[in-house]
């Protein structure tokens, strides 16, 4: 019998078949959220372009004021979007949050520590020299790369490009996946269910998630547990995609037809890998038509948590690298388990949450086919293979925001 895979080995295998894409395009920085940055971005400029203020208040010279209670002229109003001038000795200017310091200022007080009369300022503070300004260039200095190529964009990278003046950012074009679903039990939410009839919550699951991962989408839906229809629907998903995606008919049954489809249709690999949930897993390629090379092939497992499952721990991190991603890991937290557990000799994957102790606690029913666990937790515990869990012991915890 063939020896199980373990995790590693398997991810590493996964990672070392993702070509990653050379087509970029250039995208509005405001719709680059999600995709991965092909080059570098450079700043052209100081951010901030000018010392400015972070508080409404006064801007003055500190040996204007020796003591709290020193009264100052008011000589001008600088708003944000306005540029003062030279700050004569012994006044001050009124100034509001972004605006630039006039030339001579060194400090800004705080409108709450000042009373103005007419036409002059008590202030009612001693500054410091540099009190409540921002530095010209602190924050980005013209010249400095701000994001590095590889980076998957967030709204907040989006948002540094944006402060650097950049309209547009060079990614990679978006990995095109084809996904279908295996099965005759399966049908459509809105549909009857016929006897042994299941709706089909993987195809949303899968779908959803691969959108989130910035992929474009052919849904080829529900293929017929038939060969012949698993292997046309195989060269439909070739013809145009980068990868296939399926769920279901991984295994040797009777009835799982994937596997002779994909070694008819190109090549694959079935894997048994030491993971819980999880274990079936295919990887392989098909041929696309007129000798125009392969689509690289991913069929995960039915029960909808172990492709849940598989899909954030193994096929994510291959989509992050195909897409040219330069982190494909997720981060862990070390967390205190406020439960006990069995260990198993298959490396878990156990679904649990935050408490309001600071701890985690565990989904009670680890099943496979529980997917309301997958909306009850806030991660998942990687537990290694053998290692039972005990109340107060330390547990490696990926939080669903690294893996969605």
């Amino acid at each position: 019998m063939r020896a199980m895979l373990d995790f590693e080995e398997a991810l590493a295998r996964l990672l070392a078949g993702a070509n990653p894409l050379r087509e970029t395009e250039a995208v509005p920085t405001q719709a680059a959220a999600g995709r991965v940055l092909a080059q570098g971005l450079h700043s052209t400029l100081d951010v901030p372009p000018l010392d400015n203020t972070s508080m409404d208040g006064y801007a003055l010279r500190c040996a204007d004021v020796p003591v709290a209670g020193t009264r100052l002229v008011v000589a001008q109003r600088i708003p944000a979007g306005s540029v003062g001038h030279v700050l004569a000795p012994g006044t001050a200017a009124r100034i509001f949050t972004g605006a630039p310091l006039p030339h001579g200022a060194d400090a800004v007080v705080m409108q709450e520590l000042c009373s103005l009369e007419g036409d002059a300022v008590t202030v009612n503070h001693v500054p410091r020299p540099g009190e409540w300004i921002r530095r010209r260039g602190e924050d980005i200095a013209a010249g400095a790369e701000v994001l590095a190529a590889g980076t998957r964009l967030s709204a907040a990278h989006v948002g540094v490009a944006a402060s650097v003046g950049a309209a547009q950012l060079t990614v990679f074009r978006k990995l095109r996946v084809a996904l279908f679903s295996t099965g005759d039990e399966l049908a459509m939410p809105g549909e009857p269910l016929k006897p042994g009839g299941i709706y089909n919550s993987n195809r949303y699951t899968l779908r959803t998630l691969l959108e989130g991962l910035g992929c474009e989408v052919a849904d080829l839906g529900i293929v017929p547990d038939s060969r012949d229809a698993t292997r046309a629907a195989l060269r439909i998903a070739a013809a145009g995609n980068d990868l296939i995606l399926t769920s279901g008919g991984v295994s040797v049954g009777e009835e799982d037809h994937v596997k002779p489809a994909v070694e008819a249709e190109g090549a694959l690999d079935l894997w048994k890998i030491a993971i819980k949930p999880g274990k079936p897993l295919a990887f392989g390629s098909v041929r696309r038509p007129a000798g125009e090379g392969t689509a690289a092939f991913i069929g995960l497992p039915g029960n909808p948590v172990s492709s849940f499952v598989t899909f954030v721990m193994l096929v994510r991190p291959f989509i992050l690298k195909a897409q040219g991603a330069s982190v494909m890991r997720p981060r862990a937290l070390q967390l205190r388990a406020d439960f006990e557990c069995k260990g198993d000799p298959r490396r878990e994957f156990l679904r649990a949450r935050f408490n309001a102790d600071g701890g985690l606690e565990l989904f009670a029913n680890q099943s496979s086919g529980v997917l309301t666990s997958c909306t009850w937790a806030d991660g998942l515990i990687d537990n290694p293979p053998g290692q039972a869990i005990a109340r107060g012991d330390s547990v490696r915890f990926l939080p669903f925001a690294e893996l969605l």
